[in-house]
């Protein structure tokens, strides 16, 4: 090869060497640069798992009847129309902080977006559950419509305070009695709305019914059960007469959370024609 020829190829490979070398350099910095540009500023969207998300949801119906139950049973609240009127809003307000204990109720007074709740959403909620008991049989079609003159609505999270993701949140109605003359024929009186379906989980009310032999509880409980999604109920046994304040009621105990049971009674009190079914003692 002539030297001339051989110069021209040096002359070539010195440029080449430096590409190389710079490549080598700046070429990880800018296809890093490259790439942050690709990302950055722009919204990415992945799909991830959580343990908090939609869990009150996946409760079973006798998980959540067990839950709210056991709050009930737990929860210190006046019973009586008097005792009731010596309740003061901040016995109302409760911190979670400082609940003590397994289960508690615990009052909402906002939503999840910072809202004030409105009654009338607890009412119309209510009616619509009272309306599906009416239909099924449950509860006589004499017994009114839920008024928002007539009722209070308060809405609850029963909560397992070891567990607070383990929460049903519910609507307690009430027929306000503060007035004397307050009627309480063919109403209402008190009930546990489940707050996402409309279930009623629990109610007092005041009916056409004048015997105990005109209720067919083992009907009712069966019918309530498939209402409420539950398993077959079986009758509890041994009950002692003296756990109730009128001899008319049954028992029943559906299964409940980690080897728990729930027990439903449906009972009638003679001479105010008043039917029951509760969850709670």
């Amino acid at each position: 090869m002539k030297k001339s020829n051989k110069k021209k190829i040096s002359l070539l490979l010195i440029p080449l060497a430096a590409l190389i070398a710079a490549l080598a350099v700046w070429g990880p910095e800018a296809l890093a640069r490259y790439r942050d540009k690709a990302i950055l500023d722009q919204i990415q969207t992945e799909k991830a798992e959580t343990s908090t998300e939609g869990y009150r949801y996946a409760l079973s119906s006798n998980d959540k009847i067990y839950i709210l139950s056991k709050c009930l049973n737990n929860q210190i609240q006046p019973e009586s129309d008097q005792n009731a009127l010596t309740r003061t809003e901040e016995s109302m307000n409760l911190d979670y902080q400082e609940l003590t204990g397994t289960y508690a109720m615990v009052v909402n007074r906002k939503d999840s977006n910072g809202q004030e709740i409105q009654e009338r959403v607890g009412i119309e909620l209510s009616n619509k559950g009272m309306k599906e008991l009416q239909e099924l049989g449950i509860l006589p079609d004499s017994v009114q419509e839920l008024t928002e003159r007539s009722y209070s609505a308060v809405m609850y999270s029963a909560i397992d305070v070891p567990e607070p993701r383990n929460n049903v949140l519910v609507w307690k109605i009430s027929l306000d009695t503060g007035k004397q003359t307050a009627n309480r024929t063919n109403r209402l009186l008190d009930a546990y709305v489940d707050a996402d379906t409309g279930k009623v989980y629990e109610f007092y009310a005041r009916t056409e019914i004048s015997r105990w032999e005109d209720v067919d509880p083992d009907t009712m409980i069966q019918i309530w059960a498939e209402y409420m999604g539950l398993g077959e109920p079986e009758e509890y046994q041994n009950t002692n007469p003296l756990s109730e304040t009128t001899p008319f009621f049954k028992k029943y105990i559906f299964a409940g959370m980690e080897g728990g049971n729930t027990v439903v009674t449906i009972g009638f009190y003679e001479g105010i024609n008043e039917l029951f079914l509760k969850i709670s003692r």
